[in-house]
């Protein structure tokens, strides 16, 4: 079985995200001094959803060692503690000595690029550092912080050497807020996005009820991987109906499949429907994806497209596998994609059946997406965030009782938001997806006074890769300000 090993968010050759953003939380690993960073719960990638961070960072704790230390060494500890501090804004902003800063251990476990395009997200969502504006130590050697930012505040922990020069040995991203101080505000800076955007903030459990704030609600835009929503939709809709259980084996045959947790896996390999809708939702996995939509059928899919509320289903018909999106964009140049594009649905049709399909996966370009450059972004699935807010309103209906509840604990292992803004709801469910030139985060909401709410919002920008940092952080800050309705 070939694999495409560039796979990104739905495509293959960006290291996957965003899927998510890009708050980060610790994969402990026992007798490790350093954590492997995951994105959201999912592995490391090019932070977008969904693009990916790679960094490394050390759970900052105190020792009964550091604790029991004399009054005047915790003073001197104190001032080390704010001025490690102070050190890291120039850091922050892309500039500082990396090595002088950052101990010899701690680089061997992340590299001066990786930590530096971390950072660079961080500035991406907020503009520049500005000063540390709170500081709290945690024990001798160890501190929380927040950082002012031009555009909001950055939470972290951080760990230095108890002899000096006190290097950092261990640096926590754990929060960020932009300063938005409205939902309208949010909106308004959305809108203000170079290209089109969408957005939509709504109550669900409310017949009939105007979006609480809405920019475009019904403009179809591209979605990313997003689009993987609908499969789950048809896969709820035969769980619930009988047809299909949650551990039922399906059983890989050895096809081409694009990159992700089964594409190297050996013909005969069994999954079961469970293990594949869970890495095709929380993780964005692209095998798992085209294998579902194989085993359930694209006619099937299809015509869950009006069943969910996708007003326009042109832009996802004929529905597209990620691999049939890969070879449009990458085979021959792109030159099946531009044939595509001047076709209408039978001719598309063909089109997949005789030349796509037959198409080797090695004729996808290693180099495709590389560049962070659109890339023919009217070869994707389309939907409006109203559409986005009604397949999550049936999720949320389908989801309610029996077998097919299982799919709404699968949609809630990857939040999409920051930690501590998801703690102000009593659940968070979440799809996004991500190329270049293309963002969207779609969140199903439950608040904890009983109410349901759909939020989703997409940026695309076919001339220019997208400051996706940007549409990330506000559409955290929507979710929290909504929470605190």
């Amino acid at each position: 079985m070939r694999r495409i090993t560039r796979g990104h968010h739905p495509h293959p050759v960006r290291a996957e995200p965003v899927e998510a953003p890009f708050f980060l939380a610790p994969a402990r690993k026992q007798g490790r001094p350093f954590d492997k960073l995951r994105v959201n719960g999912s592995p490391l990638r090019r932070v977008v959803l969904a693009a990916t961070l790679a960094a490394m960072l050390m759970p900052v704790a105190a020792t009964a060692q550091q604790a029991a230390q004399p009054p005047a060494a915790a003073a001197e500890d104190t001032a080390t503690l704010d001025q490690r501090a102070a050190d890291l804004i120039p850091l922050l902003n892309g500039g500082g000595d990396v090595p002088a800063a950052f101990a010899p251990e701690f680089l061997a476990q992340v590299s001066e690029p990786q930590l530096r395009a971390t950072l660079a997200q961080v500035t991406q969502m907020l503009g520049r550092a500005e000063k540390v504006a709170t500081l709290s130590p945690i024990a001798a050697h160890a501190a929380d912080a927040t950082v002012a930012y031009e555009k909001g505040t950055l939470t972290l922990k951080f760990a230095v050497q108890p002899e000096a020069p006190h290097r950092f040995i261990g640096l926590r991203l754990t929060g960020t807020q932009t300063g938005e101080q409205s939902i309208d505000e949010v909106a308004a800076a959305i809108r203000a996005l170079p290209g089109k955007t969408g957005f939509i903030l709504t109550r669900l459990d409310t017949p009939d009820a105007p979006p609480i704030a809405a920019i475009e609600p019904d403009r179809p835009l591209a979605i990313g991987s997003a689009f993987k929503l609908v499969i789950l939709a048809e896969l709820v809709r035969e769980i619930a109906g009988g047809k299909r259980h949650w551990d039922d084996p399906i059983t890989l045959d050895g096809g081409d499949l694009p990159g992700g947790f089964y594409a190297d896996k050996a013909k005969g390999t069994i999954a079961t429907l469970r293990d594949l809708a869970t890495k095709m939702i929380s993780v964005s996995d692209n095998s798992a994806t085209d294998i579902l939509l194989h085993t359930l059928g694209r006619d099937k899919v299809e015509a869950m497209l009006p069943v969910v509320g996708i007003k326009d289903q042109s832009g996802m018909r004929p529905f597209l596998s990620t691999l049939d999106m890969f070879k449009l964009k990458g085979v021959d140049g792109g030159k099946l994609g531009d044939q595509w594009l001047t076709l209408d649905d039978k001719g598309r049709r063909k089109l997949l059946a005789e030349k796509v399909a037959p198409a080797p996966i090695a004729a996808i370009p290693a180099g495709l997406f590389q560049d962070n450059k659109p890339n023919r972004l009217g070869i994707e699935w389309y939907a409006s965030p109203a559409d986005l807010a009604r397949v999550m309103d049936w999720l949320r209906r389908h989801t309610e009782t029996g077998p097919a509840a299982e799919a709404r604990r699968i949609l809630g292992l990857n939040p999409g938001i920051p930690a501590d803004t998801a703690a102000h709801w009593a659940y968070v469910g979440y799809k996004g997806g991500s190329e270049p030139g293309v963002l969207d985060m779609t969140l199903l909401l439950h608040a904890k006074s009983g109410g349901w709410y759909a939020l989703s919002g997409t940026w695309n920008n076919p001339d220019a890769a997208l400051a996706e940092g940007r549409l990330i952080g506000l559409i955290s800050r929507a979710a929290m300000l909504a929470a605190e309705r």
